[in-house]
């Protein structure tokens, strides 16, 4: 089968998942039809935004399914209608049964870990959290169990020491839009055959990665240094690891943290703020922290050096 006559529904909503659509529609695929969110109230005017995803599905002509719910019996109808041979999904929610089961290939997701490790909602984030050298790309055929099923192709990238979530989710995304396409060609070449995930772990267990909550984001200044410097990347830029300020004996409000730097500096006492020729310094466990970039409270994001030539506090304390 020719490529243009495999026909492919994509489901898909953020940013990541344009990267992979965007490939298949420049490689000359056949995507018959996108499936996203649909629109939701923003901002202060809480005016319809579009995804993503269907803001590139209109600007290339591609019809657009926005189901309130995915087991509603008009949306399987539509579905249906398509007559797809394939879908695939990228950053969207949990599908039924009933929709992942109807093409006659199947379904594959592109997930943003090395499965198993990393099943969940943000694996990026964990992978950086946790201080992780590698992390990749996996596609894998769906089932019931979410980021369970079994394995088409894998592709490892590397985690810098100086990256946050941000820049690997970039890098990340140009190299799934890769193995989007070249997992569709091994489909239609027809010689494929996917690997259970127990198969590839060895002796390693699968990890979760859950979705990330505000709790997750708060900084306890008990643990080590090293520790908390990742947490800071793994959140950065968003949602930001966060911290309760009180200066000067007095609640002054949430400072989001998104860049620092480890010292060799001894700490005394975890969260005290300790300011020297114009850097700032937080206790940890073991070492102080430079903090290297925040957002105080009712300000926009920017260098410590410029929160601290607008500071009159004289002393400082994170919790």
């Amino acid at each position: 089968m020719d490529k243009k006559d495999l026909k492919i529904v994509f489901f898909g909503t953020p940013e990541f998942a344009v990267a992979s659509l965007s490939a298949l529609i420049e490689g000359g695929y056949n995507v018959a039809a996108v499936v996203t969110m649909p629109d939701k109230p923003a901002g202060r005017g809480k005016h319809l935004s579009q995804s993503d995803v269907k803001r590139y599905a209109l600007e290339v002509g591609l019809p657009v399914l926005q189901p309130e719910r995915l087991k509603d019996e008009t949306f399987l109808s539509e579905l249906r209608a398509i007559e797809a041979d394939l879908f695939i999904v990228i950053a969207f929610r949990m599908l039924p049964e009933a929709v992942w089961q109807m093409p006659r290939l199947g379904t594959f997701n592109l997930h943003g870990s090395l499965l198993p490790r990393y099943r969940g909602a943000a694996p990026i984030n964990w992978a950086v959290i946790n201080g992780d050298r590698e992390t990749g790309v996996t596609t894998f055929f769906l089932k019931h169990e979410i980021d369970t099923g079994d394995v088409i192709d894998r592709c490892r990238m590397p985690i810098a020491d100086d990256e946050d979530a941000g820049s690997v989710h970039d890098r990340m995304m140009a190299l799934g839009a890769q193995l989007t396409v070249s997992t569709v060609d091994r489909i239609l070449a027809g010689n494929l055959t996917a690997t259970p995930q127990s198969e590839l772990s060895g002796n390693e267990q699968p990890t979760p990665a859950p979705k990330i909550f505000k709790d997750t984001c708060h900084i306890d200044w008990n643990h080590p240094a090293a520790d908390i410097r990742n947490l800071i990347r793994g959140l950065s830029p968003a949602p930001a690891a966060w911290s309760l300020l009180r200066a000067d004996g007095v609640e002054a409000g949430t400072l989001k943290l998104f860049a620092s730097a480890l010292t060799d500096k001894p700490a005394t006492e975890p969260g005290r703020v300790r300011i020297i020729n114009g850097c700032l310094y937080v206790d940890c466990a073991d070492h102080q922290l430079e903090i290297l970039s925040l957002q105080a409270p009712g300000k926009r994001r920017m260098p410590t050096a410029d929160f601290l030539r607008g500071c009159r506090f004289n002393e400082m304390q994170l919790y």
